[in-house]
């Protein structure tokens, strides 16, 4: 499909106001994102609707090769691995990703730089007498029809493309991939995708498609045993991170880590600088290195350790300052949190945590607190701006049945304000996490009190 100019009436209106329309419209269609858990269960899951409007739109999904990346946890590191890397061997690079930070833009990048306001209110200009003729469309399905259609429009050369939720029937299912990767698998989003491992990771590997290759993080035997049948059935040659490409830390500190990759198909060992903190980075850059190589597409592997070294990536054990230390993180499941917690420990031996928590009701919250609970000198119960988002009081309860010393601050704001007022006093560490949302207000905060983003 061609570019549809903006009307008259369009391209003389301001454009943050042309911009809150566009966000307008698209919030007024169904956002599962906000909605309860009870209605995410019953939910309307499937590809009919997004192969509808791709169609009618010329299918611009096709037009540039695609590195799609499913998996719990690690899943938006690696992708924004993958474009980084990608990016410094000289492609123009489509990144799509979900949920944003701060601003809705940041889903859809173009070389590290998310579309501009007025770059995505034309886009749903452009999209909007497509859109009308599809009954039922979702929030995230158009949004992810605008980033297929802004790649296209901008003639990239590739595009890497995260799900948002599950695999299976997530909106970005619907393209062709060079390769499919699926990263760590553990228990999240049970409602709606399964509560077992091994029904979670058959919903994620619903992204494997008959031949495109396969590469998978380490997973724990359910899980890996479920990737590999689909694959085989798929007869979609796969590689395991761990198995066929192996890793071994080398150094780490504040400023970065350095790791070795091996590979054992190409014979080389590969030395990897990392800003992204984290024994888990590594495996998220490990699995990024094997999908790059199973893509097909020409990277050399100075573009990949140049890539890596640049890659940027908000809100994963990100050090805003270093002492006493703010630390905002996007950990929001157990396994996460003990990957969290471990972090902590390498970087900060003995030290405690004001943790600033809100999280979302469908999250396994008692398993979050036990994974913290030696960290945790004082709880922060917060609350973000979020249909989803558990009450304080809520949190409160779980905490003190578990014995996790507690008081609440809302909104999000004050939450911060009180944490930094107690690490001032005990030198503790004002660390965010348990959901996205909360960070991210976090971190709009900390701006304003800072000075920096």
């Amino acid at each position: 499909m061609d570019f549809v100019p903006q009307s008259d009436y369009n391209r003389n209106m301001d454009t943050e106001t042309h911009y809150n329309q566009a966000l307008d419209y698209l919030y007024s269609f169904v956002d599962y994102s906000l909605k309860h858990v009870s209605e995410l269960a019953k939910a309307d899951f499937n590809l009919d609707r997004m192969f509808a409007l791709m169609e009618s739109l010329g299918n611009p999904q096709a037009n540039y090769p695609i590195i799609h990346v499913a998996g719990t946890k690690g899943k938006g590191s690696t992708s924004a691995l993958c474009a980084s890397a990608l990016t410094a061997a000289g492609y123009k690079v489509g990144l799509y990703t979900s949920p944003h930070l701060e601003d809705y833009c940041e889903r859809i990048q173009i070389d590290g730089s998310p579309l501009t306001h007025g770059g995505l209110a034309a886009l749903v200009d452009a999209i909007r007498p497509f859109v009308e003729r599809v009954p039922k469309l979702t929030t995230f399905e158009i949004t992810t029809a605008l980033a297929f259609l802004a790649f296209a429009q901008q003639n990239v050369d590739a595009a890497v493309i995260e799900v948002g939720l599950g695999g299976r029937l997530d909106a970005t299912n619907i393209v062709t991939p060079r390769v499919s990767v699926i990263t760590s698998l553990s228990m999240d989003h049970m409602a709606v995708l399964g509560d077992t491992l091994a029904k979670i990771a058959g919903e994620k590997a619903g992204i494997i498609k008959e031949g495109v290759p396969v590469v998978s993080s380490p997973q724990k035997d359910e899980a890996l045993e479920v990737v590999e049948r689909v694959a085989k059935e798929r007869g979609a040659p796969i590689k395991v991170v761990g198995k066929d490409v192996k890793f071994e830390p080398v150094s780490s500190s504040l400023n970065g880590q350095s790791f070795r990759v091996t590979d054992n198909a190409e014979r080389l060992t590969l030395n990897v600088q990392l800003p992204l903190l984290g024994s888990h980075q590594v495996i998220n850059a490990a699995t990024a290195y094997a999908a790059l190589k199973a893509s097909g597409l020409n990277v050399s592997d100075e573009a990949i350790q140049k890539g890596f070294s640049q890659v940027k990536w908000r809100a994963r054990f990100e050090v805003a300052r270093r002492e006493p230390p703010v630390i905002f993180d996007s950990a929001h499941n157990d396994d996460s949190f003990a990957r969290l917690r471990e972090t902590l420990e390498a970087f900060f031996p003995g030290r405690p945590v004001t943790l600033i928590l809100g999280a979302s009701e469908d999250k396994n919250l008692a398993g979050m607190l036990r994974e913290m609970k030696p960290k945790i000198r004082k709880l922060i119960v917060t609350r973000a701006d979020h249909p989803r988002a558990l009450e304080v009081e809520t949190i409160q309860k779980l905490a003190d049945t578990l014995e996790v010393s507690n008081e609440a601050a809302t909104p999000v704001a004050s939450a911060l304000a009180r944490a930094l007022e107690l690490s001032s006093l005990d030198g503790s560490i004002v660390l965010s996490a348990g959901s996205m949302f909360v960070t991210a207000e976090v971190m709009a905060a900390w701006k304003k009190v800072s000075g920096k983003w």
